[in-house]
């Protein structure tokens, strides 16, 4: 448990009081997904933090799934579609085609939180997730992947068992905006 929290962009602090402010998260525990930073926070429902991560996240920059994508085969997939979406989920615990579990942040676009997986050496996942900077953290067809251990200590015992909301901050507009919230009532 980390028990301050730790440097949060500006956007990832004016969500953060928005979400405990306003109670959007509907009392559930909730997750802050900086695209920017690369970064996973886990709140719980009061909004103290739990844990932070590193994490990998889709290869294109935007903020919206094409349409129909959680329907297409990854091949299908060009790069420029490779998005993790912004928005607000509700988490579901689920398990994905090879039977591992997964938290879905958005089942109908094929979208999950899970751990990293290392199998093409070619995409240096874990190297990327090592490193200091946010600039090679993305690489995924947009699936969040966070280091195995911190999955299984801090994903898995609670995400992995119901359900909480996931924030994923937007890259392409202000948070404010797109969530639909007064930036002055949450400087």
């Amino acid at each position: 448990m980390v028990s301050a929290l730790p440097v949060l962009s500006a956007q990832a602090r004016q969500v953060h009081a928005w979400v405990v402010g306003s109670g959007n998260q509907q009392g559930m525990p909730f997750a802050l997904i900086d695209k920017e930073a690369a970064q996973l926070y886990l709140f719980d429902a009061q909004g103290a933090l739990r844990a932070a991560s590193p994490i990998l996240l889709g290869l294109a920059r935007g903020d919206y799934s094409v349409p129909g994508i959680g329907e297409r085969k990854m091949s299908e997939i060009r790069p420029h579609e490779r998005t993790t979406p912004a928005g607000r989920f509700v988490s579901e615990p689920g398990r994905n085609l090879q039977n591992q579990d997964i938290v879905w942040i958005e089942y109908d676009t094929a979208v999950s939180l899970h751990r990293v997986r290392s199998s093409n050496s070619a995409e240096r996942r874990l190297q990327r997730l090592a490193t200091a900077t946010a600039s090679d953290n993305r690489i995924s067809y947009g699936c969040v992947n966070v280091p195995t251990a911190f999955y299984d200590r801090y994903v898995a015992p609670y995400w992995g068992q119901q359900s909480g909301v996931i924030y994923v901050l937007p890259e392409t507009e202000p948070a404010a905006f797109f969530f639909g919230f007064d930036p002055a009532m949450y400087p």
